[in-house]
């Protein structure tokens, strides 16, 4: 038996009703083809021609979506042979998000850290979870990722003055959040929560992060208390959202 209702598949109408500029609309759309396999892997992809006349825009508006997804290197583009799909989205999510103690401990190859800015002995705007107590002093270090010359993580870090104060210059360069400070002596870690969510890129964090405005991106909380109950680390990461993955073991009840 067949439905009547209507499915939700985009059209032309679908995109004049929104505020996001029709490229990025698009271009989503189109990389939404390619992930699912609609546009294949090694496969030329319907003309400009053809694509200005079922989405109902101009060519140029075309133009600069698929231009998105030939930045992305997800398509390649010839105007003697057409475009072809050379790449899937899946095959760029190359940074995994752990969900693990040990995991999110560890360093990720190939990785540089900038730090942008320095601030001591301030209060955190933000709490993202109700555990420990502040002490009411810490240092903020703002860190941008990188990754073969392409940033992915913008990270605000909060880490309890006393031990900051325990550690060097260079290594705000080269540790994560978390070994900043489980590599202080005598800090015994009790309690630790994470928290992602998703949204969009503001002007601010697009141009940071090379990626264009309202670009998904992945926001990661969190919080680590020692064994006296004070909040030692907090942290907000912002996560470009194209190269991003998380995987978890899923045990059925027996």
């Amino acid at each position: 038996m067949t439905s009547d209702k209507p499915t939700a598949k985009s059209t032309p109408a679908t995109l004049s009703q929104s505020a996001v500029p029709r490229y990025l609309q698009l271009a989503g759309l189109f990389r939404r083809k390619i992930e699912t396999g609609e546009w294949q892997l090694n496969h030329q992809i319907p003309t400009v021609e053809a694509l200005s006349t079922e989405w109902g825009v101009a060519r140029a508006t075309i133009r600069q979506a698929l231009g998105l997804l030939d930045s992305e290197q997800l398509i390649s583009r010839s105007r003697a042979k057409g475009s072809y799909v050379i790449k899937r989205p899946q095959d760029l999510l190359w940074l995994k998000v752990d969900t693990d103690w040990q995991g999110l401990l560890s360093q990720r190859d190939g990785t540089k850290i900038e730090v942008l800015s320095e601030q001591h002995s301030i209060v955190p705007p933000f709490i993202p979870h109700p555990i420990g107590t502040t002490t009411g002093r810490y240092r903020h270090i703002r860190r941008r990722h990188w990754r073969d010359d392409t940033p992915f993580l913008l990270a605000d870090v909060y880490i309890e003055e006393e031990i900051a104060a325990e550690l060097s210059d260079s290594a705000f360069k080269e540790l994560t959040a978390l070994r900043l400070v489980t590599s202080v002596a005598n800090i015994s870690i009790k309690d630790a929560r994470q928290t992602l969510t998703l949204g969009s890129a503001d002007i601010e964090t697009a141009e940071l992060m090379k990626i264009p405005f309202n670009a998904p991106i992945a926001h990661v909380y969190r919080t680590v208390v020692d064994s006296k109950g004070r909040i030692v680390l907090i942290s907000n990461g912002t996560y470009r959202g194209d190269i991003v993955r998380i995987d978890m073991n899923l045990e059925p009840q027996s």
